[in-house]
């Protein structure tokens, strides 16, 4: 029955460009893939389609979350972006909120944190003691002052860059979006770059992986295959396709549009 399927995809693949009637399947039966719509960047016009999965737990694998999800509807030249908080629960990069006990210096400095569209950040108390535990407090008091002498200057992010130690990465702690997540901080996923070249070598997907929400995109590692630069990337992803809220839609595929290409609605 798949050879079947297959032989289909293939010839009405050539009438129809880069249109998968694979991908059409399970999109109306299965509702797996979402559209997100057509970005241009550079002169090049990418589709996105956010793959949805199940709510992933940790220590999964995520090269058989990719081989599950993303496999089957892939194409060749398509870039997957994945969302860092999958990697990092797969790689149980992970504190229990049991585990941490928010001290004096992470109650009174969390006071000050303002609270964006991304949520809280270190305004988050145990988020705060989290990045005490990571940067050390003398740092973090260090940053916290650099930020609030530059703040009536209309320079934000001074507290992350002085604080360093991946302090802008930390998750979790907060569960409007998901319930489990209000009882686990997460924290940034180890050697991106290898993750990149892993999946790479185990299904010869090129991916990227980055922390975007609504507020801003930081790139953690990519494949060294891929020809878009950072600044092209950042671009690509900007809006946050993937969404901010309850999605489960770790996987972002970017196809490259020619200009015969047809756009397919979900």
């Amino acid at each position: 029955m798949l050879l079947f399927f297959r032989l289909i995809v293939r010839y009405v693949g050539r009438k129809e460009g880069r249109k998968s009637i694979m991908q059409k399947m399970l999109i109306n039966r299965n509702e797996l893939i979402l559209d997100k719509g057509i970005i241009t960047v550079n002169n090049n016009s990418y589709q996105r389609l956010a793959i949805k999965t199940h709510f992933v737990q940790p220590s999964e694998s995520y090269i058989e979350l990719i081989q599950r999800y993303v496999q089957p509807v892939i194409e060749n030249e398509d870039i997957l972006f994945i969302s860092e908080k999958i990697i990092s629960i797969c790689q149980n990069r992970i504190i229990h909120k049991n585990q941490v006990k928010p001290g004096f210096w992470a109650k009174n400095l969390s006071k000050f944190v303002m609270k964006t569209t991304a949520g809280y950040s270190v305004g988050n108390v145990y988020k705060m003691q989290t990045a005490i535990h990571l940067a050390g407090l003398p740092r973090i008091i260090f940053a916290a002052m650099c930020s609030a002498l530059t703040k009536p200057f209309g320079i934000r992010g001074v507290f992350y860059r002085v604080a360093g130690h991946e302090i802008n990465g930390i998750d979790g702690f907060y569960g409007e979006s998901f319930p489990e997540y209000n009882e686990i901080g997460i924290l940034n996923p180890s050697n991106p770059n290898q993750v990149c070249l892993n999946i790479f070598n185990e299904t010869k997907i090129n991916s990227i992986i980055v922390d975007a929400n609504d507020i801003g995109v930081n790139i953690l590692g990519k494949n060294n295959m891929i020809l878009e630069g950072n600044k092209e990337i950042i671009q690509m992803i900007k809006d946050n396709p993937a969404g901010q809220g309850n999605e489960c839609t770790p996987f972002i595929l970017f196809r490259k549009l020619k200009e015969d290409s047809y756009e397919y609605k979900c």
